[in-house]
C-alpha cells in the first residue's frame, strides 16, 4: 500500500460481488448479531458488506523521564496516526461498495510477534445503506458515517431523532514518573496515596477526552455517545500508559426524517454465550 485510500486488488475483487444498485443478484456480508441485522433493517437500513482498514505501524522510540510525570507526545501520535490509516481504509471500502455509513465498528491494536516495535491496527464494522436512498444521513463532507453503536443502539438512536456523524477519538500515552526509594521505603505498610500517580493518570486521561471532543467539535456534533476509555500498555515499558478515549458523534435527524415522537424505553434482555 503506497497510501491511505490504496485498497487490495482481492479486497477490490471482493467488493464486486456484493448485493448494490445495479447489482441485485449479488449477496451482503455481516458481522450483525440476528436481532442487529432485522434492527437495522427495522430503522430503514440494508446491509451491503463487511468493511475492513488494516494498516501495520512501527511505533518509534522515546524514552521518558525517569522522576517526571508527561506525555509521550511521539508515541501519542503513532498511535493516532496507526488508527486514523485503519479507519480511512475502510471508510474507502464503505464508498467503493456504496455505503451511506459503517455500523458496529470494531478498532483493535495487537503487537506483532516479529517485532516488539510494530502494531497492527484493524478497523472492521458493516457497511450500510438507506432502503429510501435519503442522502442525509450520509457523514461530514458527503463520506460515509461511521459508528461504533451496535445494531441495537443504532436503532433507538434513530427512533430517538438522532443519527451518528462518525467515530471520534483521542489518544494519549504518557510516562508516569518512579517514586523516589527513600520516599517508598518511608511509606511502607502505611495507607497513604500515590498522589504523583493519581495525578499522571488524570492527567492523562483528561487529554485523551479533550481530543477526541476537539474531534466532535470539528464534525459539528451536538454531542458523543457510548464513550468508551481504554487503558493499555501494549508492552511498552514500565510506567508507560495509553489512554484512549472513542465515542459516536451524534446529530439530530432533519425534520422531514425525524419520528415525530421520542418513543419510551423498553427493557431489552441479552444472552451471551
Amino acid at each position: 500500500m503506497s497510501g491511505p485510500n490504496d485498497i487490495p486488488a482481492h479486497a477490490l475483487e471482493r467488493l464486486k460481488g456484493l448485493r448494490r444498485e445495479g447489482h441485485p443478484g449479488g449477496i451482503f456480508t455481516s458481522d450483525f448479531s440476528v436481532n442487529e441485522f432485522l434492527l437495522v433493517r427495522k430503522a430503514g437500513f440494508e446491509p451491503v458488506g463487511l468493511c475492513v482498514g488494516s494498516c501495520i505501524y512501527h511505533v518509534g522510540i522515546q524514552y521518558g523521564n525517569w522522576s517526571k510525570n508527561e506525555e509521550m507526545t511521539v508515541l501519542s501520535q503513532a498511535m493516532y496516526h496507526a488508527r486514523e490509516l485503519a479507519m480511512a481504509r475502510m471508510r474507502e471500502e464503505a464508498q467503493d461498495m456504496g455505503a451511506d455509513g459503517v455500523v458496529g465498528v470494531r478498532l483493535t491494536v495487537k503487537r506483532l510477534e516479529w517485532d516488539s516495535n510494530v502494531l497492527e491496527f484493524v478497523a472492521i464494522g458493516t457497511g450500510v445503506v438507506h432502503a429510501a436512498g435519503h442522502a442525509a444521513f450520509k457523514g461530514p463532507k458527503g463520506a460515509p458515517f461511521t459508528s461504533d453503536l451496535s445494531g441495537q443502539d443504532f436503532w433507538v438512536l434513530l427512533q430517538a431523532g438522532y443519527r451518528p456523524l462518525e467515530m471520534v477519538m483521542g489518544s494519549c500515552v504518557y510516562h508516569v514518573a518512579h517514586r523516589g526509594f527513600l520516599k517508598t521505603l518511608g511509606q511502607v505498610g502505611q495507607n497513604v496515596e500515590l498522589t504523583n500517580f493519581s495525578q499522571a493518570l488524570y492527567d492523562a486521561r483528561e487529554i485523551a477526552m479533550e481530543r477526541m471532543q476537539h474531534e466532535a467539535i470539528a464534525a459539528e456534533a451536538e454531542g458523543v455517545v457510548g464513550v468508551i476509555l481504554h487503558e493499555g500498555s501494549h508492552n511498552w515499558q514500565p510506567h508507560i500508559i495509553e489512554f484512549f478515549a472513542v465515542g459516536t458523534a451524534v446529530i439530530p435527524i432533519a425534520a422531514e426524517l425525524a419520528p415525530s415522537v421520542i418513543p419510551d424505553p423498553q427493557l431489552v434482555l441479552s444472552v451471551n454465550g
